[in-house]
């Protein structure tokens, strides 16, 4: 039997592997246990610290559930998620950016012009855009689900007052790949830090806030699809978001206005309007699927 020491546990570890493993699964793994065993070597962890991490990681799966996900936030914190959007976007498309650990599946249909807003307390924000290609062709038909916080910082799933599914949604974008819609401003809010997650910010002296935004998943057959998030250009946290999401191309500008005529009667808020109210034009440029 091999003698395993400190040097040789990456080999080993390795070695321990079956030949059924895929060749990519097995090149993870490499580079996950250097990683990680290096990691070890290099910071001479003690077992008070690996049993630090280990209850930080049981903390976070008691509090995961269908509503929230502790995982995901503590790849948030960390930049992982981020990384990940990072080194797999094109750069002939719109950035992706973080899912979030508050999305959830079955939104709504919305039509074209529909509204979000409802009785939500907050402005009012026209949104308009297009779904089109790296070339500038539209992209009749892309689907879009949109989902995002309230005036007072909470998504449906974490506020008990608010109805389920509340401001959120699914749209089809019109033939010329135009989509539109009316929803409340959303504010910045904190990441939960009442678990795990909020342990390690507090104790590296890290803020929990976000700044406020939108969330868009947009995909269409034979592109790939777009995870991201739209954030206004004015937002006090747009340069220390705690789950470093923002990108030079998410950025956006909330345009002031007062005159209702400026909205076209397609939008079903229009009777309804508050003023002031804000427009945002957003533009998604989905890659081309490949192979690859």
């Amino acid at each position: 039997m091999r003698h395993v020491t400190a040097e040789n546990l990456t080999k080993t570890f390795l070695d321990y592997c079956g030949p059924e493993t895929s060749p990519r699964l097995r090149f993870l793994l490499e580079h996950l246990a250097t990683h990680l065993h290096t990691f070890v070597r290099e910071t001479g962890l003690t077992h008070a610290e690996w049993r630090k991490a280990i209850e930080l990681l049981t903390r976070a799966g008691e509090m995961t559930d269908d509503e929230r996900n502790e995982f995901v936030l503590f790849s948030d914190v960390l930049g992982l998620s981020s990384l990940v959007d990072m080194v797999n976007s094109k750069p002939d498309s719109t950035s992706s950016s973080v899912l979030g650990p508050f999305h959830i599946l079955g939104a709504p249909a919305l039509a074209h012009g529909g509204d979000l807003k409802h009785d939500n307390d907050g402005a009012t924000v026209v949104v308009r855009g297009a779904v089109r290609d790296p070339a500038g062709n539209p992209i009749g038909g892309a689907e879009i689900e949109i989902w995002q916080t309230a005036d007072n910082g909470l998504y449906s799933n974490q506020d008990p007052h608010q109805p389920e599914y509340n401001l959120r949604a699914r749209l089809t974008a019109r033939d010329n790949g135009d989509y539109a819609f009316t929803t409340v401003r959303p504010a910045p809010y904190t990441v939960p830090d009442d678990g795990p997650v909020g342990e390690l910010l507090h104790a590296t002296g890290r803020h929990p806030w976000r700044p406020s935004h939108l969330h868009f998943i947009v995909m269409a057959p034979g592109y790939r699809t777009l995870v991201t998030e739209v954030f206004p250009s004015d937002d006090p946290y747009l340069d220390e978001d705690a789950v470093f999401g923002v990108r030079s191309d998410l950025i956006m500008n909330y345009v002031k206005h007062n005159d209702h005529d400026l909205v076209p009667d397609e939008f079903e808020a229009k009777p309804r309007l508050t003023s002031p109210f804000y427009t945002v034009d957003f533009d998604f440029v989905l890659a081309v699927e490949t192979s690859e």
